[in-house]
């Protein structure tokens, strides 16, 4: 795949991009709605928009599943937003508020928050249960994308 275009769904119109893996870190742009694929920030998902950028980024999803009411989710979420500029473009950090997308965070067995889970190729590979610093985030994705065989 090093050679071949990677399918990266825009965190903005939500459609799927073709870019060059040698052009990730050159700021890449949407081709439809022509925003920044990579702004440093999570991506905000829905039930309509799950599915899409888990299957269909060839980049790793990191999602954290979190609800507004809950106190550690609240305290994390700047943790994950630096995570984010910490990681992309080579992962892409998304946000699920549970309380609005119930259904789905059932279909992935989200039984506590803040859970962290990393999709790769469309499937579940680790996940993490409970609120961590933005250094804890970056450590444990690449610790789990090195370790693991996909």
């Amino acid at each position: 795949m090093s050679t071949d275009a990677l399918h990266i769904v825009c965190p903005h119109c939500h459609t799927t991009n073709r870019v060059a893996p040698a052009d990730l870190g050159k700021a890449p742009d949407c081709g439809k709605c022509h925003r920044a694929l990579f702004d440093g920030h999570p991506v905000e998902l829905d039930e309509s928009s799950f599915d899409r950028h888990i299957g269909r980024s060839h980049l790793p999803v990191l999602v954290d599943f979190w609800a507004p009411w809950c106190g550690p989710c609240r305290m994390m979420a700047p943790q994950f937003e630096a995570a984010a500029r910490q990681l992309e473009p080579q992962v892409r950090l998304a946000k699920l508020n549970t309380e609005e997308a119930q259904q789905l965070a059932a279909r992935h067995q989200i039984r506590s928050i803040p859970t962290m889970a990393l999709f790769v190729g469309g499937r579940e590979v680790a996940r993490q249960a409970g609120a961590m610093g933005a250094a804890d985030i970056v450590r444990w994705v690449r610790a789990q994308l090195s370790s693991a065989a996909f």
